[in-house]
């Protein structure tokens, strides 16, 4: 059983930035492929980031390549999404999600293969 708590949402202007943090409980968070999702009202959930167990490989939605940055620090079981140039179409609610996984490289862009999800932490980018 793995926890995620999602922590740093709030709101800001247009352009500006906001770094969202989510710490994990599992013991073994390093075999944990990690990624970030984003709901907005009336929208399905879509994928924004992935990182793979290592940090080796990282992937991206267009939407968010070039202004999001995903990463991790196995030492504080902790993964965070560097969020700049902040859009008012970013909105969202942002969830992070967990794999267990075997292979270091592996990143996941579908919401189906995550095992464990956080709650939820609320973006709004006002224009």
């Amino acid at each position: 059983q793995v926890q995620l708590e999602e922590s740093g949402g709030g709101l800001v202007q247009a352009g500006g930035s906001l770094r969202l943090s989510c710490a994990a409980s599992a013991r073994t968070f390093s075999m944990y492929a990690m990624g970030w999702f984003r709901q907005a009202p009336g929208k399905e959930r879509e994928f924004v980031a992935a990182i793979s167990w290592r940090g080796a490989k990282t992937l991206y939605a267009d939407s968010v390549k070039g202004r999001f940055s995903i990463s991790r620090d196995s030492a504080k079981t902790a993964v965070y999404l560097q969020m700049n140039s902040l859009k008012p179409e970013d909105t969202a609610v942002y969830y992070c999600a967990s794999k267990l996984v075997f292979i270091y490289t592996s990143v996941y862009e579908s919401s189906q293969a995550y095992d464990y999800w956080g709650q939820g932490a609320q973006v709004t980018v006002a224009s």
